[in-house]
């Protein structure tokens, strides 16, 4: 195992309708997946979510949380009839989750696959709000995760992991990666606190929203490491590992270090190849403080008393990782491992000697660079709402607006993926995860699916008298190589579904 496993990015886009402050956001958000969806010729009784296997209380800790006892946030697994939730042919799931318009990737086995997938997602939405303006005064979307007034929404990271890796192993060394892991990744942030009351600029969008190092919970009391155990998978061989403390990246250098660097630390966690205690102490609180210091200067403590910075400590982790490939590879690396081995170096490098030049590379960096041009040309004070202004507009989705997009155009930016590969990944889905399966289903048969999901596609088929289940609990079956000549070949879903039950005897 290196950088690649099953893996994908689910992200809540922020929501507003310009002009109207107190707008529905539940309504809103349907109206964007509808807008979408509707436009591809989906219609909202077909292509819906199939609920069956989720289980969004169980506990990877060794228990369930009682329905009784959660937050009504936690019951994902409940259909709302009223919300509106597609499924679309390059895989993916377009949802309203919590007032928020979500786009959860399709499943990748890469970093650069992830990357591409969740650049889609920018342009489904921007499609969604291209559509939407037609009809005054539209609805503006923004990739971002606070809107400064004291509300949160995820961008939340799944990684499939073999079941026999003990927990207690993935929370003792991800706790301190996940601290320092923001200088890397952070999206930055005009305010200081949950409600942006205390002036200055932070790393992260969503550092100050987490409370407790371990928990259950996602829209409240936001742990570093949560504990969800809801594989989409054969639970007797794999979890996933659901990450809920990143940011939402624009940037393509710091999008596909989130993934990578991540994937790089669990494969030694299952490897056991982790033999230094790297643990932090008061992660919650070092977790803040690493936000509020731009400059990447401020120490943190480890738990034997050694003080280093956030870039020290990750270096220690990469230099953990580079012993480890040499050992388990002799350097002979895959393209993806060599790819972010590189990237993680150069940017550590970077922000060790000065943060500002890594402006290219990672979203923060780039964002306080531009907002230190608007302090030093007009006098501003970080109090000043201009640049809470400049803050949101940093994210909106469209090309013309958003200042990073503008920005991007103009080359501001290390680019990883081509717009073409991003195009091609709106419509088609990864070929090397069941999520081929799922899109090509949804692309040849759009009125014989009744509902999907992660790990199923339900067929409604003229004749049948039941629904026809078909289970996808293997993530890395339903591939081109092995199904792409059995959908080619068959007509109507009626005939893929003959063959496949040929198959299974």
């Amino acid at each position: 195992m290196t950088v690649r496993r099953v893996m994908g990015i689910e992200t809540e886009y922020g929501i507003s309708v310009p002009g109207d402050p107190a707008a529905n956001p539940m309504l809103l958000s349907g109206q964007v997946v509808h807008a979408y969806a509707s436009a591809q010729g989906i219609r909202a009784a077909h292509a819906s979510w199939d609920y069956a296997d989720e289980a969004p209380l169980r506990d990877a800790r060794g228990f369930e949380m009682g329905r009784g006892v959660a937050d009504a946030s936690q019951l994902t697994d409940e259909d709302d009839p009223s919300l509106a939730n597609v499924v679309l042919t390059n895989g993916s799931r377009l949802y309203v989750d919590h007032a928020h318009p979500e786009y959860s990737s399709p499943e990748v086995t890469s970093p650069r696959a992830a990357v591409a997938w969740d650049r889609a997602g920018e342009l489904i939405m921007r499609e969604s709000v291209r559509r939407l303006s037609q009809v005054p005064p539209g609805v503006n979307l923004y990739k971002n995760n606070t809107d400064g007034k004291g509300a949160s929404y995820g961008t939340h990271e799944n990684y499939l992991m073999p079941r026999e890796t003990p927990f207690s192993e993935i929370v003792r060394h991800l706790i301190p990666f996940f601290v320092a892991r923001q200088v890397v990744t952070g999206s930055g942030r005009v305010g200081i606190g949950q409600d942006s009351r205390t002036p200055g600029f932070q790393i992260s969008q969503r550092s100050d929203f987490f409370e407790v190092e371990v928990g259950l919970e996602t829209t409240l009391k936001r742990p570093i490491v949560n504990t969800r155990d809801e594989p989409h998978a054969v639970a007797d061989l794999y979890r996933r590992l659901h990450v809920i403390i990143g940011d939402a990246n624009h940037c393509d250098v710091a999008n596909l270090l989130k993934l990578g660097t991540t994937s790089l630390v669990l494969a030694m966690i299952e490897d056991r190849a982790i033999g230094e205690d790297l643990t932090v102490n008061r992660p919650v609180h070092t977790l803040h403080r690493v936000s509020h210091d731009p400059t990447c200067r401020e120490t943190l403590e480890l738990r034997d008393g050694t003080r280093l910075t956030a870039v020290q400590l990750l270096w220690r982790y990469h230099e953990l990782a580079e012993k480890w490939l040499e050992e388990r590879y002799a350097g002979e690396l895959d393209d993806d491992t060599a790819e972010v081995m590189w990237w993680w170096g150069t940017v550590l490098d970077r922000l060790e000697r000065d943060p500002m030049e890594a402006a290219r590379e990672v979203d923060w960096v780039a964002k306080l660079k531009v907002l230190q041009g608007y302090i030093d040309r007009d006098g501003l004070e970080w109090s000043d709402h201009r640049l809470k202004a400049i803050d949101i507009q940093w994210s909106d989705v469209r090309p013309d607006k958003g200042l990073f997009h503008r920005l991007r155009a103009a080359g501001h930016f290390e680019e990883l993926v081509s717009d073409d590969e991003v195009l091609h990944a709106v419509h088609e889905p990864p070929v090397d995860t069941r999520a081929y399966f799922r899109g090509k289903c949804l692309e040849k048969y759009p009125d014989q699916i009744a509902a999907a999901s992660w790990d199923s596609v339900i067929f409604d088929v003229p004749g049948h008298t039941s629904l026809q289940r078909v289970p996808m609990l293997e993530p890395l079956r339903g591939t081109r190589a092995t199904v792409g000549p059995l959908l080619d070949r068959s007509a109507d879903a009626a005939a893929l579904l003959r063959e496949l039950a040929s198959a299974s005897g």
